[in-house]
């Protein structure tokens, strides 16, 4: 999770909190399937790295609660195909501008940016095929 998130009230902002504000949290290599997490929240890098095909599953809002506003962005450094979709396709909703609009992909080297909107919506833009 970025420096600085999530704060509560009273607390004070340090320089080290307010520098970490602006950097990406980069995760290790998921090198599985992979479903989002809480702790996903805020600037966090989610590296793929698997050589044959890979899911990173989208929860509902009801399983992880990931703020309203979060974008998480996903990187496919593997030669699989990263295939992102929801967990529970009938409550949470995946939009994008992809042929398979409910399941984005990423081909090797590409991103794309999983931005929550509301309760269980999220749009997945960027280097999706």
């Amino acid at each position: 999770m970025a420096t600085g998130f999530p704060a509560s009230t009273g607390d004070v902002l340090s320089a080290a909190m307010y520098n970490g504000l602006v950097t990406f949290d980069v995760e290790t290599d998921k090198t599985d399937n992979y479903t989002l997490v809480l702790n996903d929240s805020y600037q966090n890098l989610i590296p793929m790295n698997k050589a044959t095909a890979v899911d990173l599953k989208i929860p509902t809002n009801a399983t992880a609660a990931i703020p309203v506003g979060t974008v998480i962005t996903v990187l496919n450094k593997g030669a699989g195909t990263v295939t992102i979709s929801a967990v529970t396709s009938g409550t949470t909703t995946v939009l994008s501008a992809a042929a398979s609009a409910a399941s984005p992909t990423l081909v090797q080297y590409r991103t794309a940016a999983c931005i929550k909107t509301a309760a269980d919506v999220w749009y997945v833009v960027g280097g999706i095929a």
